[in-house]
């Protein structure tokens, strides 16, 4: 959520952010609304203010005097009004928090423009994409695929999008995340398991909701929404609450299964394991002092790279433009791996800051050392990995001439085989 004395005393800055994210969001009727909420707060206000000081003057005077019950009556008198005033302003706070929602995160001024894809700007490669297994193929064509990924039982059992890893395919899963969390343990991040169900509260304070219904799978019954990322459980670890400056910045990780429904998705983009309405995928997220909030952000993404790194993957970084910026987040870093067989980049990784668009929603703030008073922290978030696309990299980019796939060194110790065999 916005600021709200920055979309009063400055709402051409919100209009050009709007812009700069090329969203549909009329700010008129919202700044409209926010002098409505205003106003009927103030006389709220200010009816209670005169309500306090009469229950003084009441106190003062002798029961049952004319003055005492001319008082009793104007008590009654103001009692109504507040009532009457709290009744509309409730109303119109309803709506107000509803239209602050919609607001987008301001873009950092880094950001670059654009409004596709086509214009996110590379800045960072690694690896060569030519330095890769000649025999290189789809990985849904490598001949035994699916009988380590079986995409038609997940289907027969749950729906497309829902494959079952067997054997040395579900090896390799656990050698995946066995492999980041160690990793992530080594870089300072704490450890997490976290529910896979969030409340509705909580999907709003990262920004899901009321942006990406459409995204996330539902229970009926209690209103609870299976998680799309580990990012929403995480985040709310800390909301509403306080913690002291000393603590920060605060790391932490977890992996979770991943639950998306990934609705209008077709084509090449959905072969094999390149888009899964349940992935698993280890996420990493910090809890920081502004002062040192873009500076957590480079860092977090170097490790994320690290990680493909070791995996002997190549890679490149994309500096998302702002028409490719997600509704709350006020920078992203992509990071993308070359898949051979498919000759593409895949995404294996969003890096965010988040500045303090979640925390406001959250209400998660440190007590600044210096003046004793509440402030908010910046939330930053990354993957650290997704494990399906980095596992059709690995199986792309390793296949060798008889069919077996090679085993970077640095998860092997995880897998315990150089080869994987189909």
């Amino acid at each position: 959520m916005l600021d709200p004395k920055l979309l009063r005393e400055t709402p051409d800055v919100v209009r050009a952010a709007i812009a700069r994210k090329y969203l549909d969001v009329d700010l008129d009727p919202i700044l409209a609304l926010d002098a409505l909420w205003r106003a009927q707060l103030n006389d709220v206000e200010t009816l209670r203010s005169r309500q306090k000081s009469a229950n003084g003057e009441m106190a003062a005077l002798r029961k049952g005097s004319p003055e005492f019950l001319a008082k009793v009556q104007e008590m009654k008198g103001l009692s109504s009004q507040v009532k009457e005033k709290e009744a509309n302003f409730a109303q119109t706070d309803a709506k107000w928090r509803a239209a602050m929602l919609t607001l987008p995160n301001i873009p950092h001024a880094s950001v670059p423009e654009g409004r596709t894809a086509a214009q996110n700007v590379v800045c960072a490669t690694h690896g060569s994409t030519d330095a890769v297994s000649p025999h290189a193929r789809p990985h849904w064509e490598i001949p035994g695929f699916d009988r380590l990924f079986d995409f038609p039982r997940g289907a027969k059992v749950t729906g497309a999008g829902f494959p079952f890893y067997v054997g040395d395919g579900a090896r390799l899963v656990r050698a995946l995340i066995q492999f980041f969390i160690e990793e992530a343990g080594r870089a300072g991040y704490l450890e997490v398991h976290p529910p896979i169900l969030v409340n509705p509260a909580s999907a709003t304070a990262v920004g899901q909701l009321p942006d990406k219904e459409g995204m996330m799978y539902q229970t009926v019954e209690d209103q609870f929404y299976l998680i799309p990322t580990a990012e929403t459980p995480l985040t709310n670890f800390f909301r509403e609450e306080i913690l002291e400056e000393a603590a920060l910045p605060v790391y932490r990780c977890a992996y979770t299964p991943c639950f998306r429904r990934e609705a209008g998705s077709y084509g090449k983009d959905v072969r094999g394991l390149n888009r899964l309405h349940q992935f698993d995928k280890v996420e990493l997220l910090k809890w920081v002092h502004p002062s040192r909030s873009y500076d957590e952000l480079e860092s977090l993404r170097l490790h994320a790279e690290s990680l493909l790194q070791k995996l002997e993957l190549p890679y490149h970084v994309l500096l998302m433009c702002g028409g490719d910026l997600g509704f709350a987040q006020a920078k992203k870093y992509d990071l993308e791996v070359w898949s051979a067989g498919q000759k593409r980049w895949l995404e294996v990784s969003s890096c965010s800051n988040f500045e303090a668009f979640q925390a406001r929603r959250a209400q998660i703030r440190f007590r600044c050392k210096e003046t004793g008073r509440p402030e908010l922290v910046h939330t930053i978030n990354g993957s650290g990995l997704a494990v399906p696309r980095v596992l059709s990299a690995i199986l792309e980019n390793n296949l060798q001439a008889d069919g077996r796939v090679r085993i970077p060194a640095a998860l092997v110790p995880h897998f315990g085989r150089e080869f994987l065999s189909f």
